[in-house]
């Protein structure tokens, strides 16, 4: 099962749970939710391929008091819904969840239209935004459950590259996998870390696993760096390297520190190849990992 069968699954299930749910979509995962149409035809609503339109109703939902759901890929729901984004949601003060799929470029036969290795920079434009990025279909549903509940923006980004084994994540909380003495603390998120960690094995490092990257977990970082002479971080994103760079430097500005920010490139790969190919490309395996990391940190 893929986050997104989760994701169609958990939210059929919500939807039964709770009157205060609906769920826009714009074609894509459409047939998963023909049964849960079928059993609540005003709170399951489908605008074709409109995506600026996928985002007004949300936030009219929104404003009749429903908890919406709005979902499609990534690319088709942050990026050319930008405005609406802004303004239908964060301008009218609305409360609302977006759930995405197909990652930075989990489908590489769709083209660059299909990558969104842009979206949560494109979010951090804008205040209020809490950011899930599951590294397992479990985490997933969780994080989802988690979203429906609250009141406020959410964004939960899904994606096909997945972990192993599911983590024992708290919304909004860093995790600890791993602890070394002195070398540099590695925030791997979301689908990043089986890579992260066997990139660092052997190594001197600290590996915190965020699921939740926004708001960023200031606490842990610093907590992880406490007893540090120096302060050397290496973020490893699935999405546009150095993302969450000024989060480290504002939790950290009142001490020296090094940042060495890891993910997608800017530059546009113009191939197709697999999600596998991509990952590697972007020197985001764990092979790669491994040589970038311990050539900055020197060991």
């Amino acid at each position: 099962m893929t986050m997104r069968d989760r994701f169609i699954s958990t939210a059929s299930t919500l939807l039964d749970e709770d009157p205060r749910l609906a769920v826009v979509l714009a074609d894509i995962s459409a047939s998963g939710f023909e049964d849960a149409a079928a059993a609540h035809p005003d709170r399951v609503v489908n605008v074709g391929i409109r995506e600026q339109l996928l985002i007004g109703a949300t936030g009219g939902l929104a404003l009749t008091g429903l908890r919406p759901i709005a979902h499609t890929f990534g690319s088709f729901l942050v990026e050319r819904p930008f405005e609406q984004v802004k303004l239908d949601l964060g301008h009218q003060g609305v409360g609302a969840v977006l759930v995405s799929a197909l990652g930075s470029y989990d489908w590489p036969a769709g083209g660059r239209t299909h990558m969104s290795p842009g979206d949560v920079a494109l979010l951090d434009t804008l205040p209020g935004w809490t950011v899930h990025v599951p590294g397992h279909v479990d985490e997933a549903e969780l994080l989802l459950r988690d979203a429906a509940a609250s009141d406020g923006l959410v964004y939960v980004r899904l994606s096909l590259q997945t972990n192993a084994a599911a983590r024992p994540v708290t919304p909004g909380r860093f995790l600890t996998v791993c602890e070394g003495r002195g070398g540099p603390v590695v925030v791997a998120v979301g689908p990043v870390l089986d890579d992260v960690l066997a990139a660092v094995e052997g190594l001197d490092a600290t590996v915190l696993y965020a699921s939740t990257i926004r708001p960023f977990d200031t606490v842990a970082l610093r907590a992880a760096l406490a007893d540090r002479a120096s302060a050397d971080v290496v973020l490893v994103e699935p999405y546009l390297a150095g993302t969450s760079t000024p989060f480290v430097a504002e939790a950290l500005s009142d001490r020296p520190h090094r940042v060495f920010a890891l993910g997608v490139s800017r530059e546009e790969l113009r191939h197709y190849g697999t999600m596998e190919q991509h990952i590697a490309a972007h020197g985001l395996d764990a092979r790669s990992l491994r040589a970038r990391i311990a050539t900055w940190s020197g060991r």
